[in-house]
């Protein structure tokens, strides 16, 4: 800063406000202060920064590299964070990195709080960072640990899945289960529960998985290898999931939505691809990032503001992947 205002002609306090955008500087020695910045190559010392104030002013990110729906969260973090005045910092978990290191970084590097996007953090982990730092957790709900959640009704999704794909004539509809991720245990109970109230309960048939592209294809192999086993749709515990499976179909010669119909969970960008295509459920990333960032903010303003589960509504895509069952099709002359 010092050679900075040396070129300029000004005070370095002068400069200090200038970079910090105080009050006080005219509009032209802005100007004139940031050509010389520009000029010599100068850029503000962040760590430096934070150190010299009492608040970061940054939130701390925990995301899955590998996950496209958290690409799309973070997308929408930035804009509501920069608005209300904080900065974000990243942390990927990753198979060499599990996300309670990840978290830990975050903390280490001063984040006031923290948005935990889809973890599979224990709820006494939880719980504890919540007690340490105002913390929301994204796409799971985490009863009794004390932080704001944000999710999407998960049952009226996987319910207007299968609705929909009754309502096309399909009675043979598996689901690809995922595990103990997030929302996976309420998709398949109310995969379950909507399969009963169409009087279909005797053919529900959960399949294991854990909502990647491996697990997809590896069912999609398991089907394949007994053809007369093959249900007439697939409900997918997530995109993921569902390109996994349809790739594996893609490459065995399997036409899709012509001989199984195929749905996914989440409508990341993945799924909206032309070749793609993929029939899901939207879950608005862009809502549920805004209710994060202030969810998190709120309770740094206001440490005694209670908790909240704030719960959005999804809502079914219909693509190219599903269609009606081909015996339904011959039957209308399709």
């Amino acid at each position: 800063m010092a050679d900075v205002a040396a070129r300029v002609g000004v005070s370095r306090a002068l400069v200090s406000l200038v970079f910090r955008n105080e009050r006080g500087p005219s509009d032209e020695t802005r100007d004139r202060v940031f050509a010389a910045a520009r000029e010599l190559g100068y850029r503000p010392d962040s760590a430096a920064q934070l150190l010299a104030r009492s608040r970061s002013k940054v939130l701390g990110v925990m995301m899955t590299v590998r996950n496209p729906f958290h690409a799309d969260l973070v997308e929408g973090i930035y804009p509501v964070a920069e608005e209300l005045g904080y900065d974000i910092l990243l942390a990927a978990a990753v198979p060499t990195r599990d996300e309670r290191a990840a978290v830990e970084a975050l903390l280490s590097h001063r984040c006031e709080g923290l948005i935990l996007l889809g973890p599979n953090l224990d709820a006494d982990y939880v719980a504890d960072l919540g007690r340490r730092v105002p913390a929301v957790v994204v796409g799971r709900s985490v009863a009794g640990a004390g932080v704001d959640t944000v999710h999407t009704a998960e049952a009226r999704g996987a319910r207007e899945v299968v609705d929909y794909l009754v309502e096309l004539g399909h009675t043979e509809i598996a689901h690809i289960d995922g595990g103990n991720r997030p929302g996976s245990a309420e998709r398949r109970k109310a995969y379950r529960a909507a399969l009963r109230r169409h009087g279909l309960e005797t053919a529900a048939r959960v399949l294991p998985g854990d909502q990647t592209e491996e697990s997809g294809a590896q069912v999609a192999e398991a089907l394949l290898a007994d053809r007369a086993g093959m249900p007439t749709a697939v409900f997918a515990s997530n995109d993921r999931c569902a390109v996994g499976f349809l790739d594996a179909m893609n490459r065995a010669g399997v036409p899709v939505p012509d001989e199984v119909s195929v749905a996914g969970f989440d409508d990341s960008r993945l799924a909206q691809l032309s070749h793609i295509d993929l029939t899901t459920v939207a879950q608005a990333p862009d809502r549920q990032a805004d209710l994060a960032v202030r969810a998190v903010v709120t309770r740094l303003e206001n440490p005694d503001h209670a908790p909240a589960d704030h719960v959005v509504q999804p809502k079914l895509i219909v693509r190219g992947t599903t269609t009606r069952p081909r015996a339904s099709r011959t039957d209308l002359g399709g």
